[in-house]
């Protein structure tokens, strides 16, 4: 780093701060301003300078192009001073008080990771349950191992029952677990869980968070008769089986209100908020978002009181649900009522300013996103919003100025989004608009080539390919189509900006273990899925920290190691760029800093044992439905077309809202 350039960095940094811009928002006029002030002005102005703290490390990974890597890094409260080596950075502090902070020697440094896509609710009562399932979770409470085979659930079924046997004899308690799959666990229903356990309530709740399943005592406690399921409609009542026990997709929405009180209560809600926070902490996340959550006050100010207190370790944003505002105000006061919310937010958690999420097809988990050339076995896909109101409240949003951000799966899903896309920049231009198409689960050549031009960009998931690819290829479509699923080797050969995101609880929300999803693309099988489709390294690092950034128009504030940024980053033991590609998801994470302040993680009860294979981080579910699911009720919508994660979170939101309210 040459002394001039530091000189400039302290001077952006300077001047910025006595106007109020950001460093990013002085750099037209840098070299201005960097002539206006004299080394003699910065050593009068030292004297009233705050203090630098100056970190060092084996090597910080900028994702600045031109200064990709450092060894030191120069802090002053909450924001970025400069970047070089530590000669260097104490040579041109100039007199200004300093001190050299070591905690990060050995280590490597990235920009503080983003998590651009989770759900807290749907994540909070995963990790609220006994998690049984078929990957390793590394959660805050300690390492929990995967269970594989029938035998293997059932041993981990029996200790979690032992555990709350030791804490309630009297077996008032009911046991509710989330992780069982029939194509990893074996069969399993209320006939076999009685045998094992009829008295305690027992709540089986699907990987796929589809489905449950209920033992002898859960179906007393909650009063689910025949003559109840009676009373459901007839596709509610097509998709429940009293005698196994077992409630899915539209049956059990049918059902919800009925496990709500027992799955969903706002207490287990706001005390898995807190294992969710310090989980996300652990994958070393400093800014995460819900794009498209659910449309509640009440369950807003809920998530506020957690995720929104200062002592959370990251920053929170929310994205407006613009289907459920569509579905009621696309001919009224639209763009009102969107921004009615922008007031939601609350400390660390926020509402992103012109920014909307719209819905095109269906969830790929489903298999119901919508295909160019259809199913092999005939099967048809699902619109979320149909294809004239998704019209409508484009063209409203865009002529707002709004960044618009699009759930879809498919590739003729994305047809409609493009197609719509095009249409209103031929109709009224915008530069830098970012619309984005998130999941990104199909695309074809022609459609990477279309976004490029269009200036959209995409958040894709490359876990979809890890999971889905192998059995995708029996079910549903085949070997050559499903080499199309998520094709990021496509977005980067074409210069298109993509991040990457888990959808929690679909995923993980480990943004080192999406990173290494999208490096290998390794199936279930151990196959390499497209090779063709594989990422850089660095473009995957990319995905989880400056991209991500881009994604929600904050690469100004955060994403990269650069003057005048926030002060943000990750902490890791090894480097992502150099280590064996097949280790990238196993690199552990030390802390991370938010805003300047040092966080370490809290180390884990039980560590890794080094002897996962991909079988044990993947699932190769058949997590899709044969059709979609109906309801009766005012947000039925949700489940009437297209089934996905986002419309599941929605409907368990207010199924527990509504069984608060009914407590009181």
């Amino acid at each position: 780093m040459k002394r001039r350039d530091f000189i400039k960095g302290v001077a952006l940094a300077a001047g910025a701060m006595s106007v109020g811009l950001s460093a990013s928002e002085a750099k037209p006029n840098i070299s201005e301003t960097a002539r206006s002030v004299s080394l003699q002005d910065l050593a009068k102005a030292t004297n009233a300078m705050p203090e630098i703290t100056i970190y060092t490390a084996k090597k910080f990974l900028t994702m600045d192009p031109t200064n990709p890597e450092a060894k030191a890094v120069a802090v002053v409260n909450d924001r970025i001073l400069a970047v070089g080596s530590l000669d260097e950075l104490k040579a041109m502090a100039k007199g200004q008080p300093y001190r050299v902070n070591h905690s990060f020697d050995g280590k490597i440094v990235t920009p503080g990771f983003i998590a651009q896509h989770v759900h807290p609710f749907l994540g909070a009562l995963a990790l609220e349950s006994a998690i049984i399932s078929i990957e390793d979770w590394d959660l805050p409470g300690g390492y929990v191992k995967k269970a594989r085979g029938h035998d293997e659930y059932i041993a981990h079924f029996k200790e979690e029952l032992a555990k709350l046997d030791k804490k309630d004899p009297e077996k008032k308690l009911p046991l509710f677990t989330w992780g069982y799959h029939q194509t990893f666990h074996g069969k399993l229903n209320r006939k076999i869980m009685d045998a094992i356990e009829s008295k305690r309530p027992i709540f089986v709740w699907h990987r796929s968070c589809h489905e449950f399943i209920l033992n002898s005592g859960a179906i007393k406690l909650t009063g689910i008769t025949k003559e109840f399921i009676d009373t459901l409609r007839p596709e509610a009542r097509a998709m429940t089986d009293l005698e196994d026990g077992h409630f899915w997709e539209t049956g059990l929405f049918g059902v919800l209100g009925k496990l709500a009180p027992y799955v969903a209560t706002t207490d287990q809600f706001r005390h898995g908020l807190k294992t969710f926070r310090d989980y996300l902490h652990r994958q070393g996340i400093t800014s995460a978002s819900e794009p498209g959550g659910v449309i509640s006050k009440p369950m807003t100010e809920i998530i506020n009181s957690i995720l929104g207190d200062e002592s959370t370790p990251f920053r929170f944003y929310f994205l407006p649900d613009g289907k459920s505002l569509a579905e009621r105000f696309v001919d009224g006061d639209l763009i009102d009522e969107t921004e009615k919310l922008l007031s939601w937010g609350k400390g660390k958690c926020s509402y992103q300013p012109k920014q909307v999420k719209l819905f095109a097809d269906g969830a790929i988990y489903s298999q119901l996103m919508q295909l160019r050339e259809g199913y092999t076995d005939g099967h048809k896909g699902e619109w979320m919003m149909t294809p004239e109101l998704y019209a409508k409240a484009f063209r409203k949003y865009w002529d707002a100025g709004y960044m618009i951000v699009t759930h879809v799966t498919g590739d003729a899903g994305l047809d409609m989004m493009l197609d719509n896309l095009e249409l209103n920049m031929r109709r009224n231009p915008r530069y830098d608009h970012r619309t984005t198409a998130v999941h990104f689960g199909v695309a074809q050549p022609d459609q990477i080539k279309k976004i490029k031009r269009l200036g959209a960009i995409v958040s894709a998931n490359p876990y979809y390919v890890t999971a889905l690819a192998d059995n995708y290829a029996k079910h549903g479509m085949s070997p050559e189509r499903v080499k199309r699923m998520v094709p990021a080797g496509d977005l980067e050969r074409a210069g298109v900006h993509f991040s990457y995101h888990s959808d929690m609880p679909m995923a993980p929300a480990q943004p080192l273990f999406l990173m290494d999803c999208g490096v290998n693309r390794i199936s279930t099988s151990g196959k390499v899925s497209a090779p063709e489709q594989r990422v850089s390294r660095m473009a995957a690092l990319r995905a989880v920290t400056i991209e991500g950034a881009y994604s929600w128009r904050m690469e100004k504030e955060f994403g990269s190691i650069e003057a005048g940024k926030l002060a943000n980053f990750t902490i890791l033991e090894e480097n992502p760029l150099t280590v064996e590609s097949r280790k990238i998801k196993d690199i552990a994470v030390w802390g991370t800093v938010l805003e300047g302040k040092v966080l370490p993680v809290k180390p884990n009860a039980k560590p890794k044992s080094g002897k996962d294979t991909e079988e044990s981080l993947v699932s190769a579910a058949p997590f899709f439905s044969s059709g979609a699911a109906t309801f009766g009720k005012e947000d039925d919508h949700f489940m009437e077309h297209g089934d996905c994660v986002c419309a599941l979170n929605h409907r368990f939101a207010l199924a527990m809202m509504d069984a608060a309210q009914k407590s009181r």
